[in-house]
């Protein structure tokens, strides 16, 4: 994309509008891709520098520039993904374990996102820079549902709903240990490790405010319990931060399981999926529920739980 830049007079119908809320309407581009040009520089107000939260006049003079860099913008991707709902604003995927949700060190290709412009090329005018669209993820090696907004107004409207909990997550975990309470609470602070900043941690004096709350499906003399955990909030790692603080690791999981639980399942990821998503459609309003059932390498380990407690 080259570069644009231009300049326009504010008239009576602007005046006490917010720059970045006028730029993202008068520019055609994203609220946020407006904050991040006035951050850098690039929009000037009668010849000095915007601030974000600067309110506009009638006669004000806006100088405008959007840089021709595109090293923002996400690549498209032919890689293949399992869409389980869309529509023109919203798309809800049922992600494989071992998919990266977006590019970052260490994968700037071969994720989600990539996959998703390639379909949706729009998208890199949605949303935060590099997270286009994305207003929740999963971890790589988590499956399951995760839904992308495919148009500014669905996605501010999903980011208002996240922070309202207006979207029901639900997983189904297998964890070590023999859960004794068939339902329960985890209500704990959740923040980054002091001591591994890829890793979180329950931090009771800096951590955020995380709730998950679980119930027991089947309990396995092998020393496994399978639970049903429905999310509260939605911090980084918080099932198996959480389960892993009240001593009962998520089998599989070689970062937060010291012993590495569930090694000898046969598990080569962590035994974590997204099962359920339910929400009111941003736009419509209409009622979006959807169910995901185990994809085959964690069912096959359910089975063969199953098998060893029959015979027993």
């Amino acid at each position: 994309m080259d570069e644009k830049s231009g300049s326009f007079q504010v008239g009576a119908g602007g005046a006490g509008c917010r720059i970045d809320i006028y730029l993202s309407g008068h520019l055609g581009i994203s609220r946020s891709r407006a904050q991040s040009l006035i951050t850098d520089g690039f929009i000037l107000v009668n010849c000095s520098t915007a601030r974000k939260n600067r309110v506009l006049s009638d006669g004000d003079i806006v100088d405008w520039k959007v840089p021709g860099d595109d090293s923002d913008r996400v690549v498209p991707e032919a890689i293949d993904i399992d869409v389980a709902y869309e529509d023109v604003h919203i798309v809800v995927i049922d992600k494989r374990a071992g998919l990266v949700m977006y590019p970052g060190p260490g994968h700037s290709t071969g994720t989600l996102l990539n996959s998703l412009i390639m379909r949706f090329p729009e998208l890199n005018d949605v949303g935060g820079k590099g997270r286009s669209g994305i207003f929740h993820r999963l971890d790589k090696d988590t499956s399951g549902l995760v839904a992308v907004a495919r148009t500014e107004e669905a996605y501010q409207a999903m980011v208002r709903k996240m922070k309202a909990r207006e979207v029901e997550r639900k997983y189904t975990a297998l964890v070590a240990g023999n859960i004794p309470a068939d339902t329960g609470t985890i209500d704990a602070p959740v923040g980054r490790s002091r001591g591994d900043r890829k890793k979180m941690t329950v931090d009771r004096y800096t951590g955020k405010r995380a709730v998950s709350r679980f119930k027991v499906i089947e309990r396995f003399p092998q020393g496994f319990t399978l639970v049903s955990v429905l999310l509260e909030t939605g911090r980084t790692h918080q099932i198996r931060v959480h389960f892993s603080h009240i001593g009962f690791p998520v089998a599989g999981d070689t970062v937060y399981s010291g012993s590495k639980a569930g090694g000898e399942l046969g598990l080569e990821r962590q035994f974590l999926h997204a099962c359920e998503l339910k929400f009111e459609h941003p736009v419509s309003g209409e009622k979006i529920n959807l169910e995901s059932e185990l994809p085959c390498d964690l069912s096959t380990v359910i089975e063969k739980l199953r098998f060893r407690k029959d015979v027993s």
